[in-house]
């Protein structure tokens, strides 16, 4: 190695996948030095995001995809943790494998899933393909993730069973509702669901609703980003612009930001409708509500906790409602164990220590098996099959750029429909 302190690189493409890949990191190699890379994007994190997750790493700088494939530093260290969307994972597996074919040592690379896996699960899984190490968050996941593995011919020990790793922080003490503060009812956002501006009013009401026939509690709006930060995905109507409109919301409720963890600390009941906060209160013994108020949909991600024991709708929370979760549930989908990360740590030991280099990364997807739509995949990330950048302006991929123009050119007519037209037949009558 080129420093006597071992490094593990964390790659991150937005807030909530550099809170993943750094305590990801922390569990596998606690004692290497981290170097922070964050993908240049829309939802690349600030420094308050950054600093949030409670993890200072050694070095962080922003960078591209191209600059990725040409540091050399980064073949030096001993761990590579990926925490990007299953694209940007297949587009680095694949660049990086031929970047490093010719290297006498290269990192492991770890992927996994930010949260709970309830869509897209063979999509996903495949994208990660290549990958030394992928995380499955719980015995669940673990068994359908080989049997996909399995069923295309990827290797089935590469999925390794670990848990989500922000589980943890202090128990719930319920006595502490009335002496040590009042009741705290905590509302998770999340950025698509719902998704709509009349939807997100609704729910607003709902929680003025809830904070006014409860004045003893203490309403929470739980905030993912500030004015002006990108979340994982983007918001067409920010939670905090509509808190602000409200003409007048009762004392007990409030919106706050900060680290979700600290938030739990002082909370009696979570309420959300799939975010994977509701998995760290479960973890920690707190009430955890998933709303039903919008149906048990796989769109919504809510069927994921079916038979969880924590569905409920606002309404029976309103009647004072305060749902437990499964124990046997729980379990099974990797909450509340011990050191779920041990045979984590001791794959990578594994796979660090072994004699022989490390294989080439090898893509489930190659231009045999796939050509088409993995060039598309490329494309998007500016790579050519060649795991080379891709000229500027270039238009290798006339597939994606078609694709690109057309999602833009529905876009535009939305909102002329939608916004322009009303204004313009206004001021026709007028």
């Amino acid at each position: 190695m080129g420093s006597a302190v071992p490094r593990a690189v964390v790659l991150a493409d937005s807030d909530s996948r550099w809170r993943w890949a750094a305590l990801v990191a922390r569990q596998l190699a606690p004692k290497h030095a981290l170097d922070a890379r964050f993908l240049a994007s829309a939802t690349t994190p600030s420094e308050r995001q950054i600093a949030e997750v409670g993890i200072v790493p050694d070095t962080s700088r922003v960078v591209t995809h191209a600059e990725l494939i040409d540091d050399p530093s980064l073949a030096e260290a001993e761990l590579l943790v990926l925490g990007t969307i299953g694209g940007t994972a297949l587009a680095l597996i694949h660049s990086l494998g031929m970047a490093w074919e010719a290297a006498s040592r290269r990192p492991v690379v770890v992927t996994g899933y930010v949260g709970v896996v309830y869509e897209n699960v063979v999509d996903g899984l495949l994208l990660r393909v290549g990958s030394d190490i992928v995380l499955a968050n719980s015995p669940h996941d673990a068994k359908r993730f080989r049997e996909v593995y399995r069923g295309v011919g990827a290797d089935p020990y590469s999925v390794v069973e670990a848990g989500l790793p922000f589980l943890g922080g202090q128990r719930h003490d319920p006595a502490a509702a009335g002496r040590d503060r009042p009741f705290t009812v905590c509302f998770a956002v999340q950025p698509t669901v719902p998704a709509g501006r009349a939807a997100r009013l609704g729910l607003l009401d709902k929680l003025q609703r809830h904070a006014r026939r409860h004045p003893d509690r203490e309403v929470l709006l739980k905030l993912r980003a500030r004015a002006g930060e990108t979340a994982t995905r983007l918001e067409r109507h920010p939670y905090q612009a509509l808190f602000d409109e409200l003409p007048d919301p009762p004392e007990n409720l409030k919106a706050v930001h900060g680290d979700m963890a600290e938030v739990l600390d002082r909370t009696d009941l979570l309420v959300t409708i799939s975010s994977t906060a509701a998995m760290e209160a479960i973890h920690r013994g707190i009430p955890t509500a998933i709303l039903t108020d919008y149906g048990v949909r796989e769109a919504h991600g809510n069927h994921f906790f079916v038979a969880s024991g924590a569905l409920a709708s606002f309404a029976q929370l309103d009647e004072g409602l305060v749902p437990r979760a499964d124990h046997a549930w729980a379990a099974e989908h990797g909450i509340g164990g011990r050191d779920p990360f041990a045979a984590a740590r001791a794959r990578f030991d594994q796979l660090r220590d072994r004699v022989t280099p490390l294989p080439r990364m090898r893509p489930y997807y190659t231009p045999g098996n796939a050509s088409d739509y993995l060039e598309t995949l490329l494309g998007r990330h500016g790579i050519g099959l060649s795991g080379r950048p891709l000229p500027s302006g270039s238009a290798a991929n006339p597939t994606a750029m078609r694709k690109l123009i057309q999602r833009g050119a529905g876009g535009l007519y939305r909102v002329g429909r939608k916004r322009v037209a009303p204004v313009i037949r206004r001021l026709a009558q007028g």
